[in-house]
């Protein structure tokens, strides 16, 4: 898939068709996301696979703003440690396994958690209390269509400032 086509193209998932993710699909989006730039090239991520149906239904159960990662066939957790730019380093890896997992067919779903959540989860994960956990990324394959529109984006003239910010009224 070319990759104009991909960023287009890509649309939020929640909702996976009964599949298991196969260990040479998941290998593409790890290796995605090793290969993806941190600061300083510190690298400093750990990701967490989870495959056990009893586990995934737990984080579902925890996560209020997503229980669909029970139903998900494979959740990657996110974590951080020792890292300069925590959120940034996470969000360069996780737009680059999302487009990685697009293109191969499946989709996902950035997940936030409140601090009760977060903590609770990082306890079923075993996250040591000096590492962040960012999120836990369903993973599977999609059952929604690509014929839907998804969000209408504004045009580059629109969000676009020459030399300086300024502001049109």
């Amino acid at each position: 898939m070319d990759i104009e086509q991909c960023i287009k193209q890509r649309r939020t998932i929640r909702k996976f068709k009964n599949l298991d993710v196969r260990e040479k699909i998941l290998s593409k989006i790890l290796n995605a996301a090793r290969w993806s730039p941190s600061s300083r090239n510190q690298q400093p991520w750990n990701l967490i696979t989870v495959r056990n149906r009893q586990t995934l239904k737990k984080i579902g159960e925890t996560a209020s703003s997503g229980s669909f990662i029970s139903q998900a066939p494979l959740a990657i957790g996110i974590v951080m440690k020792n890292a300069d730019q925590p959120l940034m380093d996470a969000g360069r890896m996780l737009q680059q396994m999302e487009l990685m997992a697009w293109s191969l067919g499946l989709g996902t779903c950035y997940v936030t958690f409140s601090p009760s959540e977060r903590e609770k989860i990082s306890e079923i994960l075993r996250v040591p209390s000096d590492a962040d956990l960012i999120t836990v990324l369903p993973f599977g394959y999609r059952m929604d269509s690509l014929e839907r529109k998804g969000t209408p984006r504004k045009k580059v003239s629109e969000i676009r400032h020459e030399e300086f910010f300024t502001l049109e009224d």
